[in-house]
């Protein structure tokens, strides 16, 4: 299905500070029901889809990016990698190192400071939605940049027909394949495979759409143009 080209949002640094705050105001407030409702889900395919593209020779250090209370840390960790947990609401960060023992980084999306070539792997499970889309190039490359050589990311995130805005009190992106692709490409992102969830579903009622990438030798040095 074509959709139309995604209109960049333009939000003011105002409007920047509310998608964040209000959207993580609303992931504070209801985080030990988020975590009862989704303690259970099984996202096995997404780990694995991410764990297939990495050397299989060494453990890694994988960033789960919006790790919530911790449910995929502690898959990360007992399959014997070195799990860093990342979340902007401050009691999943709490819940997260309490359930997890790793260690678990505060940050806001919008103001990432990860050091240089830490991560083998970015596990973006239903996160990167979240991020205004004027501002997903530059989180983009920063992921870039925390990733070493050939380090993969992975990513799920509902899609749609390249439209942003407020759902409810969450601020959310819901691009298509082909804009998601432009994205990555832009970023310096060379793609692995992507796939449809839940799986053996019709695809109207398949609203993920999770992707791998890996990390390319050296970023474009042309933006897209969306």
């Amino acid at each position: 299905m074509n959709h139309a080209p995604l209109t960049l949002a333009l939000l003011d640094a105002t409007a920047l500070g509310q998608a964040s705050a209000v959207t993580l105001g609303h992931y504070n407030d209801g985080a030990q029901s988020f975590r009862q409702g989704t303690q259970d889900h099984d996202v096995s395919q997404n780990v694995a889809a991410l764990l297939r593209h990495l050397p299989e020779s060494r453990p890694q250090t994988i960033l789960d990016l919006g790790c919530g209370p911790g449910r995929d840390l502690v898959t990360f960790r007992d399959l014997g990698h070195r799990a860093v947990g990342l979340d902007g609401a401050e009691r999943f960060v709490r819940m997260a190192g309490e359930h997890s023992g790793c260690e678990v980084l505060h940050q806001d999306f919008l103001k990432l400071d990860l050091a240089d070539g830490r991560f083998g792997g970015v596990f973006a499970n239903a996160s990167l939605f979240h991020v205004p889309s004027q501002e997903l190039p530059r989180v983009l490359k920063e992921l870039w940049t925390s990733l070493e050589v050939d380090g993969v990311l992975f990513c799920s995130n509902p899609h749609g027909p390249n439209r942003e805005g407020w759902s409810g009190d969450r601020y959310c992106c819901y691009l298509d394949l082909e804009t998601w692709r432009r994205f990555m490409a832009d970023a310096g992102f060379i793609e692995l495979e992507h796939y449809y969830r839940p799986s053996g579903k019709p695809r109207h009622e398949q609203p993920w759409l999770a992707s791998v990438w890996r990390k390319a030798q050296t970023p474009p040095v042309t933006s897209a143009t969306f």
